[in-house]
């Protein structure tokens, strides 16, 4: 077997020449510091997903380490992240209850599943599919999952009970007209915790400030408790964890369930896959590594089906976590290992303290991890910049408040499209005549001080000549023919075309054969190497003449001018082109 084979089934074998002493107690500490985060993480984001708080750390024990060595990123680190586990939950919640042994079930399959597409599209070398969902799409995704995040602890930071499921109008609604049961010690805890949280994060940002704000919220809910007693204050506390690893779960094998899932499961993976991609690329760019998009959606592909396999719910690279982890001094994705690790061996120790853990600050965690997907400065630039995109992202935004996830990734993946075919279907078309001012005489763009030559017309093409853009190019060539009819000869500068289609060549075919029958003809100057080679595969250049395709806009001019009408030559006194001067000087002579 050889070593690039080798690498690519192992691909940990790259990065592990990097291991030694000095690396393995840097990611060591980084690992530990890791595993204390995802601590009250996990639990918070089990909790949005519906599922007892112990799936939340075993999301982040195997899943982690798997990740870690199948990744291509060095310093990403995986496990439960808020946006999936509200997918989770909205998915989930309608076919069964939330935490139930059949929910929990489901939970795992979903993630199997997620993990079997991530995995073929990794092995289908199809990485950069993820690039066709656009930035905008991203942000308001991520925006309008942040809200629904916000909107739906409300009644565990209020006290005011609110159903599973409960949609999020329903859930502003029946709050709003609940508020007077709001129950002060409840709002009070989450309030600590946010603002421990938000204090420790602004003065002490080195800190694990997730940690100590929840340790801020526990001590606040007991003294609570202590003084005024646990049913007057109505504060909840999440029920505790048992002593034990990850247990292995198999994947439900109805097929109806299978059937349900299977469309949401795409969903998630692509949601998964861009999430992880970005946050490697974003770090990156700091590192300056370079990201493999394939073996990405493999890493995150075995990380799902580990979380299938051994009870957790969908994963993907942790922007929470990530961030950190590079700041703690992380060297390989060793780190990762070491956050999984010593994880399961706090779950084995300290997992009945979780009974400790008050609800309301499990809701301000989930609500501070709610708010920072909320990129308000990239949503106001985009806005700004363009309307279209800016429509892009409030649509996507809206249609993640008001639709399932799925259906909203796919409504603004599709939008963007339609906008980015709207806008290559009309490419830019401009008419060109040489520069007299300037002794090279370089084409540029027509203006009112700059006459045309009456018999031929240079147009540049910018964009591709493809099905969507025919009919908007083939109604410039009419309003050409019908405007300046004298100009019989056109000459398209390609230079900007990098793609013609058959029946973009279809077109330009059936373009020469008009010009050729009104006395005149169709050129082509500067084709791309690409485009020339497709468009002599069939008859188009054999049909336009291949003595009609010219390299050098000097020697095209030339050629072309010698098919011009002399007489009309001799009249005309805009001495376009350096063959007008010859003309005038035998017409002198």
């Amino acid at each position: 077997m050889n070593r690039l084979l080798l690498h690519r089934i192992f691909p940990f074998l790259r990065w592990w020449p990097h291991v030694d002493r000095h690396s393995v107690r840097a990611d060591l500490i980084a690992g530990l510091v890791g595993a204390l985060m995802v601590l009250p993480q996990g639990i918070a984001f089990a909790t949005l997903a519906g599922l007892p708080p112990a799936y939340g750390l075993y999301c982040a024990i195997v899943p982690t380490i798997v990740a870690a060595l199948y990744g291509s990123s060095m310093h990403t680190v995986s496990g439960p992240t808020n946006a999936l586990s509200l997918m989770t939950f909205t998915a989930l919640a309608p076919l069964a209850m939330p935490g139930s042994p059949d929910y929990i079930q489901m939970a795992a399959t979903l993630a199997f599943l997620a993990g079997l597409c991530m995995l073929a599209l990794g092995a289908l070398r199809l990485g950069l599919l993820v690039n066709f969902i656009s930035q905008p799409v991203i942000v308001g995704f991520t925006a309008g999952a942040g809200i629904l995040i916000l909107v739906s602890q409300i009644g565990p930071l209020t006290g005011i009970p609110v159903p599973h499921g409960t949609s999020f109008a329903r859930t502003l609604a029946l709050v709003a007209g609940r508020l007077d049961e709001a129950k002060p010690a409840v709002v009070l805890v989450a309030l600590v915790t946010v603002g421990a949280s938000w204090s420790i994060r602004r003065f002490r940002p080195r800190w694990p400030g997730i940690v100590m704000a929840m340790l801020a919220g526990v001590a606040v809910a007991i003294a609570l408790n202590l003084a005024f007693g646990a049913d007057h204050t109505g504060i909840a506390m999440l029920d505790p964890i048992e002593r034990r690893l990850p247990p292995f779960s198999w994947p439900h094998l109805d097929p109806g369930v299978l059937g349900q899932l299977s469309g949401v499961s795409v969903a998630v993976a692509i949601v998964s896959l861009t999430q992880s991609v970005s946050i490697a690329k974003a770090i990156a760019l700091r590192t300056g590594q370079r990201i493999d998009g394939n073996q990405e959606f493999i890493g995150q592909g075995l990380s799902n089906v580990a979380a299938g396999l051994f009870s957790g719910f969908p994963t993907s690279a942790s922007v929470n976590r990530s961030g950190p982890n590079l700041e703690a001094g992380a060297v390989t994705p060793m780190a990762g290992v070491f956050a999984g690790a010593p994880l399961a061996v706090i779950v084995l120790l300290f997992a009945p303290l979780v009974a400790w853990l008050p609800l309301p600050a499990v809701a301000g965690v989930l609500c501070l991890a709610g708010w920072s997907l909320i990129d308000a400065k990239r949503i106001r630039s985009t806005l700004r910049m363009s309307r279209g995109e800016g429509g892009v992202l409030l649509l996507t935004m809206f249609a993640t408040l008001v639709m399932r996830l799925e259906v909203a990734v796919l409504v603004g993946v599709a939008t963007s499209l339609v906008l980015y075919l709207a806008r290559t279907s009309r490419p830019t078309m401009r008419s060109l005549v040489p520069d007299g001012r300037s002794p090279e005489r370089p084409l540029v763009q027509v203006e009112a001080d700059r006459r045309e030559c009456p018999q031929l017309k240079i147009l540049s093409v910018e964009g591709s000549i493809y099905f969507g853009a025919v009919n908007h190019v083939a109604m410039h060539f009419d309003t050409l023919r019908e405007s300046t009819p004298g100009q019989k000869h056109l000459l398209l500068v390609a230079r900007n075309v990098n793609f013609v289609d058959v029946a973009g060549a279809d077109l330009l075919v059936s373009e020469a054969k008009r010009r050729v029958a009104d006395g005149g003809a169709l050129y082509l100057y500067g084709l791309r190497p690409q485009v020339e080679a497709f468009l002599a595969r069939g008859d188009a250049i054999a049909t336009i003449g291949p003595r009609r395709v010219f390299a050098s806009k000097s020697v095209a001019i030339a050629e072309i001018f010698a098919r011009l009408d002399p007489e009309i030559c001799r009249r005309c006194t805009a001495r376009i082109f350096y063959e007008c001067q010859q003309v005038e000087q035998a017409g002198d002579g």
